[in-house]
Parts: structure tokens; sequence; C-alpha cells
């Protein structure tokens, strides 16, 4: 690409964004906050799921000084189903610093941005670029196929390492004085029209810059390092009823699934039954003896890196009195007052039949 034609392809670029974009609720604002709030959803998220949250999440905590007096299980609840749940927690500490520090404003420099819980350099240069028209290039997988197919970039986009190189060609690309529209625009390219499958090239305002499509080797862009197989593990879970109440317990407030409730359980061992591992690890964790009563279902679920098969089990309380050793905290409640907590999406599988189970009996 020579010296004149970053200026020709951005041109062109923003003339199709700005006459193709889609409609969608945070590119009508340009409050720094709603914009922080969309960008971190987006991430890992698709933008079909993340728009219901979005509504609901603003409507919720309207501004980041609300959000920062927030309680992080009500963040939670709001954020319930949407998963990776750091986001919600790391976007809950970010507005803690930024009512406190900064007067309830976003800052706009990067540093002081970056600092920030949660906030990598994606997040950064988005609302930067986006919320106050400075110069940071964006690249998420959107901009990095476009970038792969438009150079024909052989680093493997599915490596950290690779980050630089894609950083760097978004760089080159970047409008200075339109650099939030021109973001959106790479992302929205790569989102409508240069997608993973079946790009649509025929309708790409950039075709006639693009290598891999002039050499007909679209198909080969990007490139990917094979990831390994994912794991699975078969857990077991128990619904442990006590008169008419069910054991919930939180979970530690930082790793997966952080601060959200659920029923007890854990990993079932080699050789070992899913009813022993049952009894057991509802012993282990919060030092109830129990009974089986009914194996209630099994649900499959898949995150990010591994997937679960989990054995869910009905249990009745029989002896004991909690005594928690991993997770956090405990409540007997009604089933119906389930929706009260935050849960993982595991559990709301199986979390029907328990209303079921409870209207048969």
């Amino acid at each position: 690409m020579n010296a004149t034609e970053p200026a020709s392809l951005r041109k062109q670029l923003i003339k199709w964004y700005l006459k193709h974009r889609r409609d969608l609720p945070w590119r009508r604002s340009d409050d720094s906050y709603h914009i922080w709030v969309s960008e971190v959803m987006l991430q890992q998220t698709q933008v079909n799921t993340v728009l219901k949250y979005y509504h609901r999440f603003l409507k919720t905590f309207p501004n980041i000084k609300k959000l920062a007096r927030a309680d992080l299980q009500d963040v939670l609840k709001v954020w319930e189903g949407m998963g990776y749940y750091a986001r919600a927690r790391n976007l809950h500490r970010a507005a803690s610093v930024v009512a406190n520090d900064y007067g309830g404003r976003i800052p706009n420099s990067w540093e002081d941005l970056r600092s920030l819980p949660g906030i990598g350099d994606y997040t950064a240069a988005a609302v930067l670029s986006i919320a106050f028209n400075q110069p940071y290039p964006v690249v998420d997988g959107n901009v990095k196929r476009v970038l792969a197919r438009l150079h024909k970039i052989g680093a493997p986009v599915n490596q950290a390492r690779s980050y630089p190189v894609f950083k760097d060609a978004a760089g080159k690309l970047l409008d200075p004085k339109q650099p939030g529209i021109f973001n959106q625009a790479m992302m929205e390219l790569g989102a409508l029209i240069c997608k993973p499958k079946n790009p649509v090239c025929d309708a790409c305002p950039l075709d006639h810059l693009c290598l891999a499509f002039k050499t007909r080797q679209v198909a080969k862009f990007p490139k990917r390092q094979k990831s390994r197989a994912t794991p699975q593990y078969h857990i077991t879970v128990g619904v442990i009823f006590k008169d008419d109440r069910v054991l919930i317990t939180r979970r530690k407030a930082e790793g997966l699934l952080g601060g959200l409730w659920e029923f007890p359980g854990g990993k079932i061992k080699q050789g070992e039954s899913a009813e022993a591992a049952c009894i057991r690890e509802i012993k282990e964790e919060v030092n109830l003896k129990v009974r089986i009563d009914s194996h209630l279902t099994r649900v499959k679920h898949a995150y990010t890196h591994f997937r679960i098969i989990m054995e869910v089990f009905c249990c009745r309380y029989v002896s004991g009195k909690v005594k928690l050793h991993g997770p956090t905290a405990h409540r007997w409640i009604r089933i119906e007052e389930y929706k009260n907590y935050p849960f993982p999406k595991a559990n709301h599988k199986f979390i029907p039949l328990l209303e079921q189970k409870q209207g048969f009996d």
C-alpha cells in the first residue's frame, strides 16, 4: 500500500460506514460512561445479546456514581446470563475509583484510563477514540481479520504475540482526524462484510485494496494457530432440601463466576459414583450430612476453555451445621426466591425443574 492509499482507504471506509452502519444505541450517545459500558459488554458477547443488557444496565445504573454506590450483588444480578462476570466486577470497581478519584468523570488520558480495573488496551483505545476523539487504534477480533486479509498478514490472530503486528498495522491506517468513527468503521466492516466465513467481498468498499481478495486467497486469512482440545469435566451438584428451603452458597469474589450463588458440589473423582461424589462434596464444602432422594437431571454446559457435564441431585438434609470451606456465604431460601440472587447460567438450566418439583410436591 503506497503513501496515498491510506487516505483513500479512510475516505472510502468512513463513507461506507456512515451509509451502512447498524443503528445501535451506544452510537447515538456521546456520553463516555455509556460508551465505556457498551465496550465492556461487547467483549466476548454478540451485539444482539448485549442490546437487552445494555438498556437494563443503564436503566438500573444511569451514571457512574450510581454504579459506584451499588452493591456488587445487584450489579451481578443485572449482568446475570451474559457471562464473563469479571467484566461486571471490574466495571463496579472502576466506577468506585472514578467516583472517588476523578469526581465521577471518566479520565481522558491513556495512563489514567488504562490504570482502572478491567481496562486493557482495547477498551482504553475504544473509549478514548470514540468518546474523546483521540487517535488510538482499536484492535479486536473483527479488526484483526480485516487487517489480515487486507495486508495478507501471516501472524496468527489467536496468539498474544501477534498483537503488536496488528496494532502497528491498525495505527498506520487510523484516521487521525476521525479516529472514533474510523475505529467503529473497521469493526463494523469485520462484523458485516469481512466475516470469518462467507465474507461478502463483492460489497466491500476496500476490495480493490485487499491483497487477499486480489490474489484470491481470502479463505486462507486470517491465520490461526491450532487450539488444543477442549477439556471436559464431570461434576455433581446437590440441591439440599431442609423443610421448605434449599441451601445456596456464594462463590469467592474473584475467579470464574466470582460472587455468584450456586448449589454446593464439585468434581467427581475417577472411579467415584456421582452420588458418592455429591455426598462427599457437600460434606467437604458445607459440613452437612445429606441423603440423596433423586437424580433431578443432567446438564451440559460450555465455558470458553472447557465443558462440563453436571449431575444434579435432590438431597435431604440429615444433620450438621453449615460450615463453609470455599464459599463465602450461604442462605437457606425458598425455591422461588432464587430470582433475588445472581446464578450461573448452568444453574438456570435446571432451576425450572426445581420449581416444577416444588409445585408437584
